[in-house]
């Protein structure tokens, strides 16, 4: 995720970054701009076509196309924001627990500390690349005896994590290490990991209808493509630009629609769940 400073007008305005929407689609811009010269130079020069106002149905539909884009963003970051919501609900909940356990466990078990350290930590590192293109479990932290259980190829690692963490609390129990009420106290925070989890996997299978995406990019498409049959009429070659520039505009809506819809990859507008697995394991080494 890229970090800035949102008052900095002239920086944002100048900058250009590989992300950004004018570097992905200059070649279409560019061939936009290109069929548009072609068909002002065949109107205007070859058939001295005269007929004018004819850009009144693409005012008409401009004004539909914004609301389906606006319609399109919007949906596009609700799914944003709530996967940032339920990132910060990890962070929350692994404050939450590391506090508890630091409550409930004796001094002298410096063994168990690490341990609950180590599973959780691994089990936020494991949802992060689960979330993306599957666990390198060669990345997640050691965790003594349950090294096996889930370091295993294969599998929902995050659930062999959840599930080793889960055992590793009702052995408290049994072992009268922590009463029946704390293991009560302990088991929201364990439960909303797993919780969590299941809504990012949620927002990651589920992309926007496959109708609705294919519908919009069509209609984008045939927009932009008779803009410079009535346009050419009116403005000649200046067409050439504002058609272009058009085509930037609807396109990009789109193309960040895309990008944000999956919040979860590395691309520049994703969460920084990097950032935020860090802060987790050091709130965890410091409580812990």
């Amino acid at each position: 995720m890229i970090t800035y400073n949102p008052k900095d007008w002239w920086k944002l305005i100048f900058a250009f970054h590989r992300s950004d929407t004018f570097r992905v689609l200059m070649p279409g811009m560019i061939a936009v701009a290109a069929y548009t010269a072609v068909v002002a130079y065949v109107e205007n020069e070859v058939l001295h076509v005269t007929f004018k106002n004819t850009t009144m149905v693409h005012s008409l539909v401009g004004f539909v196309l914004s609301m389906m884009l606006i319609f399109r963003t919007n949906t596009a970051y609700d799914r944003w924001w709530e996967g940032r919501r339920l990132w910060g609900s990890f962070v929350n909940n692994a404050r939450n627990l590391a506090l508890k356990l630091h409550a409930f466990l004796p001094p002298e078990a410096a063994e168990q500390r690490a341990m609950f350290r180590d599973l959780v930590t691994s089990f936020i590192l494991a949802a992060k690349e689960h979330l993306r293109k599957g666990v390198d479990v060669g990345k997640l932290v050691p965790a003594g005896s349950y090294d096996e259980l889930f370091y295993a190829q294969g599998g929902h690692v995050p659930n062999q994590v959840l599930k080793a963490l889960f055992s590793e609390v009702n052995r408290l129990y049994t072992g009268r290490v922590i009463s029946g009420d704390q293991l009560i106290v302990l088991n929201s925070e364990m439960q909303s990991f797993a919780d969590n989890l299941g809504a990012c996997e949620r927002i990651k299978k589920t992309p926007i209808p496959y109708a609705y995406s294919l519908f919009l990019k069509k209609i984008i498409f045939i927009y932009v493509f008779t803009m410079p049959l009535g346009f050419v009429l009116d403005l000649g070659y200046w067409a050439v630009p504002v058609v272009a520039f058009v085509f930037y505009a609807f396109a990009s809506i789109e193309v960040i629609a895309e990008e944000i819809e999956d919040p979860f990859g590395t691309e520049a507008n994703d969460l920084p769940t990097d950032a935020i697995s860090d802060t987790i394991r050091a709130n965890l080494r410091d409580i812990l």
